[in-house]
């Protein structure tokens, strides 16, 4: 038990790091793309917005992954594509059950719904936050527009 316990603890810590650097670089393009562009086109608002959340979900299939990864080198599972459809279900916190860890492995399991259920309530402030930018900007070029007029 205190392995799983260390392990589960191991991949919390691998896949906050995951999705901090998907944070890092999202950010960064959210920022970086406001500053570069004077007049956003509600088209061009919404398909950077599109690709934000894109790419948060990319953080999280890697982690899903990273899990699965997990199970396979555990020979939990026999196959990856089992390993990545357990994985998917429990990161997600869907659990139907037709595919349990052996008993060894089940606290694991555990770690990863929690770890999903902190991952998505993390990428769900950021795409808030995405949203909040987008009308920010849009609010500010028209501010400028009006001045200007």
């Amino acid at each position: 038990m205190h392995f799983e316990i260390i392990i589960g603890a191991a991949m919390i810590v691998i896949t906050t790091i995951i999705q901090g650097v998907f944070t890092m670089v999202g950010v960064e393009y959210m920022r970086d793309y406001a500053d570069r562009h004077n007049e956003p086109a509600l088209i061009w608002s919404t398909l950077r917005l599109a690709a934000f959340v894109l790419w948060l979900f990319l953080a999280t299939i890697t982690e899903v992954w990273v899990w699965a990864a997990l199970y396979i080198s555990l020979d939990a599972f026999d196959s990856f594509e089992t390993a990545l459809y357990f994985s998917t279900v429990t990161f997600t916190t869907l659990g139907f059950g037709d595919i349990v860890l052996e008993d060894k492995w089940r606290l694991l399991s555990s770690f990863e719904a929690a770890n999903g259920l902190l991952m998505f309530g993390w990428s769900t402030a950021l795409v808030f936050v995405g949203v909040q930018w987008t009308f920010e900007n849009r609010a500010q070029h028209r501010r400028k527009r009006t001045r200007h007029d």
